[in-house]
Order: structure tokens, then C-alpha cells, then sequence
């Protein structure tokens, strides 16, 4: 689990070697959500009265449409976090790469964290393959599959303004 006894912490350092499930509670919907578990390392200790310090990394897959030819593409997603977390009210509290504790809570709950951290580590865009040939400009079929002719077929004419510019030159 991802979750941590507070008092517990502020004895002692725990070593963190969890995976965070890809279908938890914790992901919300528009999420470039991982293909399996996130895997999560790391150490987090007290960094003072209420005041945690997690440092780790995040492993995983994600799986997004590849900005060529829009097929299913894989990136595998890689990072090195540190994250301080802090009590509601500490001056800590108004940088906003520090997470806010509720001081009354019992536990240290990381998932929102390595969910943040996830989505900024995951890529916006993607390839299949790098030599993706991607879509065809005319009528939109994938250009991968191989060759084909799309010269017969009519032209949309919402596109005759640019054609009309671009034989211009």
C-alpha cells in the first residue's frame, strides 16, 4: 500500500517498493492512464514536525494514439521525484510543488502524489514506430498499410481554397 502510518514516520524512514494498480480509485477519467501498475521506489521520512520528504522514482507503461497515424502507441515512462509534504498552515504550503497535509490526519496517503508526478512524466504525443508513414492528407487512409490511390477519388471541396493557394506557388 501506499499508505503511511504518520506517527510511525516520524521514528523512522520506510523504503518504499510498492505498485500503484492501474485501475485504482485514484485516476480519473482523460488520465493517460498506465498499461499496468505504476511501479513506485523510493524512502520517505520526516523532514521535521509535520513535515514529510519522499524521494523516489515511478516506472511504468502508458498507451496513447500515435499522433502519425493515430494506431495505438506504447512510451514507457521514467522519473526521479522529490516531494515534500507538509501541514495545512506551515509557510511550506504556498509553494505549490509542496504537498498540504491535513494536521489531524492519521496517514500520509502518496497515490495523488505519483499520480501528479505521472502525469507530468507520461508524453503528450507518441509514435507507433518511428518510420510511421502516418495518414493520407487526401482521404485518410493509413499510409502503413501500403501504397494506395486515392487520386480517383473526389476531393473534398471544403480544401479546393487552400489547394487553389498552394498551386499559386
Amino acid at each position: 500500500m501506499l499508505f503511511f502510518d504518520i506517527r510511525s514516520l516520524e521514528n523512522h524512514a520506510v523504503v518504499v517498493d510498492e505498485e500503484l494498480s492501474n485501475d485504482d480509485p485514484v485516476w480519473l477519467a482523460g488520465d493517460p492512464k498506465p498499461v499496468g501498475a505504476v511501479h513506485v521506489t523510493g524512502r520517505l521520512s520526516a523532514a521535521g514536525a509535520g513535515r514529510f520528504y519522499w524521494h523516489g522514482r515511478i516506472k511504468g507503461d502508458v498507451v496513447l494514439a500515435c499522433s502519425r497515424c493515430l494506431t495505438e502507441a506504447r512510451a514507457h515512462v521514467e522519473d526521479e521525484a522529490h516531494l515534500i509534504f507538509a501541514e495545512s498552515g506551515a509557510e511550506e504550503t504556498d509553494d505549490p510543488d509542496v504537498y498540504e497535509l491535513d494536521p489531524r490526519a492519521d496517514e500520509l496517503d502518496l497515490r495523488p502524489a505519483i499520480r501528479e508526478e505521472w502525469l507530468l512524466a507520461a508524453p503528450n504525443y507518441a509514435v507507433c514506430r518511428e518510420d510511421c508513414k502516418g495518414l493520407c492528407p487526401r482521404c485518410g487512409v493509413d499510409l502503413n498499410a501500403g501504397p494506395h490511390d486515392c487520386s480517383q477519388r473526389d476531393a473534398d471541396p471544403r480544401w479546393d481554397a487552400l489547394n487553389k493557394l498552394g498551386s499559386q506557388h
